[in-house]
């Protein structure tokens, strides 16, 4: 009967730590309302082109995922580093490259090949494993989940000129703002599928995710990652890890790849049936 009891008191016990870890112990995942599409018209002033670029490339551009001082995955943009003086600063330089085989004539051509057509140049060292860096792991940032638009590319270039030093060519945008978009709904907008939600927030920028076209090597590949998923880090479960994976990046990092790389805050961007739907795709395509 002693057995028993303390076999019963055991169960509740364990349970309570169970609701306990699942309620607090995991980041709580908070609904963010959708970002605000910036208005660009003729209307701006270069300051204020420049500004967007700022926020653009270090938002929607996703540019700061790879080009920081953490990870030391991409050559550093607005700042210098091991390989030269900010890139408004060195793009000249680069088109005389021996290895350079694009088309830009200007610096202010080069920053805008490199965003569309990313291995036209690749520096040295920053080349996918295996191609003797002829190829960029960079995604075009005028193509697939990030989508920037003519204008909103222009935007970067003047902020990365104006935070090299050097004089901004880039010229401003003619006619109207584009008509207001209707009011935002009061609850935030989420993503209808899994695929609509790797897209939104950036995943194949930087993986390589089974069953979705475009994808990135700057993270792990996706293929093979729920049944691996379990052997990660011990006590946790394929579905837990994951879940781990995505709203605390760092607790455990993979071999071969950076802390820091992943945004620690997708966990907060994310809404819960976002999360939801990427675990479950994850959890049943990844093989």
């Amino acid at each position: 009967m002693k057995v028993f009891i303390r076999i019963i008191i055991f169960s509740v016990v364990l349970s309570l730590c169970y609701w306990g870890f699942s309620n607090y112990g995991i980041p709580q995942v908070i609904p963010e309302a959708p970002p605000v599409e910036e208005k660009i018209s003729g209307s701006m002033t270069m300051d204020q082109y420049i500004a967007l670029g700022g926020k653009i490339f270090n938002g929607k551009g996703t540019c700061t995922l790879c080009h920081n001082p953490v990870g030391g995955r991409a050559p550093l943009l607005v700042e210098s580093g091991k390989d030269g003086a900010p890139i408004g600063a060195r793009a000249a330089d680069r088109i005389k490259d021996p290895r350079y085989k694009g088309k830009a004539k200007t610096a202010e051509e080069y920053i805008y090949e490199s965003e569309v057509d990313p291995s036209a140049f690749v520096v040295a060292g920053f080349g996918k494993p295996g191609t003797n860096d002829t190829v960029s792991p960079m995604p075009a940032t005028n193509k697939g989940s990030i989508g920037l638009s003519e204008a909103e590319i222009g935007a970067v270039i003047a902020y990365l000129q104006k935070s090299a030093g050097v004089q901004v060519t880039v010229k401003l945008p003619t006619g109207a703002a584009p008509a207001a978009a209707a009011p935002a709904a009061a609850e935030p907008q989420s993503a209808k599928t899994a695929e609509e939600a790797f897209g939104k927030h950036g995943c194949t920028t930087c993986h390589t995710i089974p069953g979705i076209a475009e994808g990135g090597d700057v993270g792990p590949n996706f293929k093979g990652l729920s049944s691996r998923a379990g052997s990660r880090v011990k006590g946790l479960s394929p579905k837990e890890y994951i879940m781990q994976s995505i709203v605390s990046p760092d607790a455990y990092t993979v071999k071969g790849f950076e802390p820091g790389t992943m945004p620690a805050d997708l966990g907060e961007k994310m809404t819960v049936k976002e999360l939801d739907m990427i675990i479950k795709y994850l959890m049943e395509k990844t093989g």
